[in-house]
Parts: C-alpha cells; structure tokens; sequence
C-alpha cells in the first residue's frame, strides 16, 4: 500500500518524507482523489436544478479539468519501476471511462435537446437541410479553406507535429488513376471559431450551430481534388507538459523559462482520444507511431473536446444561465471623502471576492498607491495575473512617477510563462525592478506592501490574500484578502521583501507564517495546541479550509488531533487524502467538498484556542494549501487575521460553509463521496446552498 500511495504523490519525487506504516490504512490516494473530484464537477452538469447552459459549461470544465490532469500527471504516474505506477493508472482509467459516458449522454440527452426546446439547435451535418449544407459550403470556401493545411503521410511526406489538445480529422486516401492509397490529416484550426453559425431554413428567433469540424469533414474533397476520402477518424491529442531542463546552472534564467515552454510543444504524448466511428487501423497506427500503449487511448462516444461549449454561454438566454452577478463594493471604501489608506489605518478590511469587487478593492488599493503624492514604494508578489492587468499599468505609472517599485514574478507559473515574461519586460522598461524570487522556489504567495510617508513617519499597508491578482478569475474564484496596516503584519512584509528581492538572511517573521521557512512548524504547533486543550479540558477545535489536502505529516497531525477528540472540519475542495471516520483514528474528522458555479479557492483556518466563542478564536488566511509543494517546495505566505470585525466575516463564512446542504458533497469513511440534499422545509444555506447565501448577505450589507 505504501508503495502505490508514494507512487502517486509530491512532484516527480520531490516528496521527501515517508508515510508511516499507521497511514496506510487512512490515506487516499491524490489521483483517485482527484478524479472524484472532477466527478462531481461532472455531476454540476448532470444536476437537473443547475440551468441549461450552466449544464453545458460543467461539461466543459470538466474537459478542461482531465486536459489539465494529463498533461500533469500522466507521465508522473508512469514513472518507477514497480508495477505500482500502472496499477494505478488502470485504476484512474476504470474510473474514468464510466464518467466520459455520463458525459456523452448528458450532452446526447440533455443538452442539445433542451437548447432545441429553446430555439438553439446543435446540428451535425447529416442533420442540415440542403439549403443549409450549401450555405455552410460557402462558408468553408470564403472562411476556413485558406487556413487549412491539408497533409498526406507517405514515404515523400514525413509524419506531421501534431500540437497539444489540437483537434484533427486523419482519413485514408485513394489515387484512383495511380492506384495508390496513403494516408492524411487536417487539423482543425482551434484559433478559430469552433461553431459555424447559419441563417438558412430557421425561423425567426431561432439559432442554428454546426461544429467547425463538422463543417471541414464534410468539405474534405476540395482539398483532395481527384481523390477518394475514406474512414474519416476524428481525433485529438494530449502531450505532457512536465518539460525537464536541468537550469541549476542556467546563466540566464528567462531564456531557460523561454526554452522549456519552447519544448514543452514536442513533449511526449500521453493520451490519444477518438471520436465516434474511428478507424481501427487509423488508431493503431497512430498508437504505434506516437509510442503510446493501448490503455493511452480513449474511445468518446459523442465529441473529442467539449470545450468548445464554452462558446455557449454567449448565446443570448439568459433564463438558461445562473442569475447575473456584479460584485459589490465593499461598504467601508465607499466614502468617497477617505482615501483608502486611511479607511484602512481606521480598522483592518476583510474582503471576500467576487462578492465584494475586487476592482474596487485589492486593484483600487494598487492603482490608488500610484497616484498618490505621499506613496513611496509599492512591492508586489504576482504569481498569475492575466492579459492587460491593471496591476502592471499602475505599477508602471508608479515607477514613471519616480516611485520605487518592486514585483516579485513568478515566471515559471505554468501556462502563464509567456504573459508573466511579457509582463516583467514591460515592468523593467518602466524602472521597475523585478526579481524571480528564490532559486528552486516558486513564488506562490499573494501579498502586496504599499510604503507612504504620513506626518508620523513611515507607514506601511499590506494586502494578503488567497488569490491571485488576476481581475478575471477573481470574478470566478471565492477568494479572501485581507487589508492591514497593523506593524505586526507588516513589519514581517518588510522583512520578507528584503530577502525576495535582495540576498538577506531568512526573515525573521513572528506573525505571518512563511513557507518553506516557518509555515509547516507553526501550523503543526497550532494542531498540537488544540490537542493539549483538549487534553486539558479547555475547548479545542479545527476548521480548515483549502484546496487540497496532501500532506503526509500535516495529516499525521490531524490524525493525532482527532484521536485526542478535536472536533475538526475540513472544508477541501479538490482531492483529499485523508480518509475520514476511520475508527480509533479519524472518527472526529469531518470532511466536505462545495462545488458550485464559483470556485471555492479561499484557504482559512480556524482554531478554537480554548474559547467557546468562534469570535475569539485564531484565524488565518493566506496561499497555500496542505500539501508538500505547498509547504516545502514554495514561497507561500499566511497571515493571521487579529481584527474582531473581519475574525467574525471569516466565522459567518466557514459556518455558512459546514451548514450547506445544496452545493455539499461529503467524505465518508469508504473514501466516497455523497451528494447532499436539503431537507424539507430547509431555508438559508442548507437550502440556497454557499453561493447564493453569500450573495444575498452582500446585497443586505449594500443596503444597510
């Protein structure tokens, strides 16, 4: 057992610690974890009371979600020499087979039916009128043909680069005058629109949509003229994106980030997928030439890439979609007459996106520190964030302005390596000065330093919060920050600076918690207080949560907390690899999952500290997850919350949290997880579920 659970876990390896013997029999593994995840991500789609494009989107999402787990973890899982790694890869693909079938049926039986009932109809090409096929021609002629590039494979024509998650039709091809047959392939271009819309033969207000590859098959014989196209397979393709370059002596460290994204385009490929009808000899081909085993291949009864639906959400019906949400300013920066350094001198800011706006909030903080004549740095941690930030403009703008400006870029944020390198270029022209953190060290944490010179002296503020500073993310992330300019906080901010962008000593921190430095210790020395309370007869409880729970010795902790009768809940979004309700281990450990149409991204945690009264216990909030990368391998920063105002927000949200019967879903001692149902007659979060209670309490403080 230990030998399958260390197989599957930490980063190529990069788990040094061994689970002990006593683990085993409550662990989980992170892969088979994930996929339950993912599954219940499946089942936002499957779930009658979610609106129809909402249905659709969670198909897609859960696509998106595989794609990425591939792409990470397949060649991981591949590797030992054991017949551990394999075992569980057939493990993970038994598991997941039934799922792609939920999700083609879904699509089948529920999505394109009900949007016809809605006027909006998913046809494939035998399903148009002649009118429409003609029409659709036409459109092939003038707005795709000159962007494909139709490939034959024959001896005179080497075998072509097929790019990741690229979508692409390979057909057998017959000369009928020389005899000769061979092989083709186009690729469907995925820089274009995937949804060919027509006018033809519809009545008004209705909407008629082919897919993109629908349309290029159908037309395949203009790019082929004269020959015979048989055995049309649709196929699409997944690389690994775990590229390993030695950079320990990298000289120059963009153009290391530069090549490794440059190789990550002819990775290995970890994952073939077919659509309906596909030739087997196509496929086997296919497999033998790309070195994948036959396990590596995946049959999909209906399309190859459901993220195509996201287009749908565009489509102009808004009683098929969740009810439209603008954040809300938050009440305390709505005085115009204050700046916003001095509502935050007057008592520490709780904001919790997208309820309250991010915009007017975490982006105002930066953009006002810019402008402002008495600003004297501004210092950045940026790990993700997005295309035309707002951020960098206004860190710009400082440093044109002759402020000293500061920005710690994580660069190797993967899939955002480009946007962040571009960004740091932009920065630098500006004067600012850009750092790439630790060596061996990404830089994960959200923390941002303002530095003004008040008629007191120097004064500093500091944001720290769960996530990222990404404007359109934090539209669809629950995320937590935190706005302070209490000198315990921000002294350590200070300290920690100093050593990102300088070469200091470790910092010194006595309230945040920073990893890899002292957040691992700490937190352990938190969950060995609640069990000497306990012990004690003082009051003792755990609430935490995260994304993922991975790691060997915080769970270990946990583990020994329950078993000295801490109430703990864990509040885990993702995989979990704590099995709960184990007896003489974990009976006092609860654990639950909310999916719903935000993304729970925030991480809390809760200790009672002998007191009764939630208000006066300990909380933090921060980066990181429980998970080794997250504690060992990153910079991460947690701080703690010491305001009543903003401990008491953060206690209505975790209790809002662990009362949720409708977006729930619960970790029972067989590893499994059960969906959740409001009782009869329920009202509040037991009913509304987290979300739409989340939005309701923002609108009744905006009208307070």
């Amino acid at each position: 057992m230990a030998t399958t659970v260390m197989a599957s876990i930490g980063d190529r390896g990069a788990l040094n610690a061994s689970l002990s013997p006593s683990l085993s029999e409550i662990w989980i593994d992170r892969d088979l974890s994930w996929l339950d995840f993912n599954e219940r991500v499946l089942a936002e789609a499957l779930d009658e009371r979610t609106p129809l494009l909402e249905r659709a989107k969670f198909l897609a999402i859960f696509t998106s979600n595989l794609d990425e787990f591939f792409m990470k973890r397949q060649s991981v899982l591949r590797q030992g020499a054991s017949d551990a790694p394999h075992t569980l890869l057939r493990q993970l693909r038994e598991k997941l087979l039934p799922m792609l079938e939920r999700q083609a049926e879904c699509y089948r039986k529920i999505i394109i039916p009900g949007l016809a009932e809605q006027g909006v109809f998913l046809h494939y090409w035998s399903e148009l009128t002649p009118r429409q096929q003609e029409e659709a021609s036409e459109y092939f002629e003038s707005q795709l043909c000159p962007a494909l590039t139709p490939l034959v494979i024959d001896p005179v024509h080497p075998f072509p680069f097929i790019s990741n998650l690229s979508t692409s039709l390979v057909f057998r091809l017959r000369d009928v005058v020389k005899g000769e047959s061979m092989f083709a392939r186009v690729k469907i271009p995925s820089v274009l629109k995937q949804w060919v819309s027509l006018e033809a033969d519809l009545d008004s207000g209705q909407k008629l949509m082919v897919p993109l590859s629908e349309v290029v098959r159908a037309n395949l014989h203009k790019l082929y003229s004269g020959m015979e196209i048989s055995d049309v397979t649709v196929m699409r393709l997944t690389r690994d994106a775990e590229v390993d370059i030695d950079d320990s002596s990298s000289a120059d460290f963009r153009a290391h980030v530069k090549e490794e994204i440059r190789q990550r385009r002819y990775e290995p490929v970890v994952r073939l997928e077919f659509g309906p009808g596909a030739d087997p000899e196509i496929k086997d081909r296919l497999r033998e030439r790309l070195g994948l085993e036959q396990e590596d291949l995946y049959d999909l009864p209906e399309e190859v890439d459901y993220t195509t639906l996201f287009a749908l959400l565009g489509l102009p019906k808004p009683a098929l979609r969740d009810r439209e949400w603008t954040p809300l300013s938050p009440t305390s920066l709505l005085d115009g007459a204050e700046s916003i350094f001095a509502v935050i001198h007057a008592g520490d800011i709780l904001v919790h996106h997208p309820y309250d706006s991010f915009d007017a909030s975490v982006e105002h903080f930066i953009s006002a520190a810019a402008d402002d004549p008495q600003t004297v740095s501004i210092k950045m941690m940026a790990y993700r964030i997005g295309d035309d930030t707002p951020f960098v403009k206004s860190l710009i703008r400082a440093a044109e302005q002759g402020k000293q400006v500061a920005c710690v870029m994580e660069i190797k944020a993967r899939f955002d390596e480009e946007r962040n390198l571009h960004w740091a270029t932009e920065l630098e022209r500006a004067g600012a000065h850009v750092t790439f953190g630790v060596s061996g060290l990404k830089t994960h944490a959200k923390t941002a330093l303002v530095v003004r010179q008040e008629a007191s002296g120097l004064r500093c503020y500091v944001h720290i919060g769960t996530g990222n500073y990404h404007v359109k993310t934090a539209r669809l992330y629950a995320d937590v920050g935190v706005f302070t300019c209490d000198p315990r906080i921000t002294n350590d901010a200070v300290h920690l600076f100093h050593y990102l962008t300088g070469h200091a000593d470790q910092p010194n921190c006595t309230a945040l918690l920073v990893a890899p430095l002292t957040m691992r210790p700490r937190l352990l020395e938190l969950i060995h207080r609640e069990i000497q309370n306990k012990r004690e007869g003082r009051h003792a409880r755990i609430i935490a949560k995260m994304n993922q729970l991975e790691d060997p010795e915080m769970i270990e902790a946990l583990c020994d907390a329950s078993q000295a009768g801490v109430a703990i809940d864990l509040i885990i979004r993702g995989f979990c690899c704590l099995r709960p309700g184990v007896h003489g281990r974990t009976e006092n450990i609860r654990v639950r999952s909310i999916i719903g149409r935000f993304l729970e991204h925030s991480r809390i945690f809760y200790f009672a500290n002998g007191s009764e009264d939630p208000a006066e216990g300990e909380y933090f909030i921060g980066s990181a997850d429980w998970m080794f990368r997250n504690l060992s391998k990153r910079i991460e920063v947690v701080t703690p919350v010491f305001a009543a105002e903003p401990k008491q927000r953060l206690w209505d949200i975790l209790d809002i949290l662990l009362r949720d019967q409708r977006q729930a879903w619960v970790l029972g001692s067989d590893a499994t997880y059960t969906q959740q149902r409001p009782a009869k007659g329920a009202d509040g979060p037991e009913a509304m579920g987290t979300h739409q209670t989340l939005m309701d309490l923002a609108l009744t403080r905006a009208e307070i």
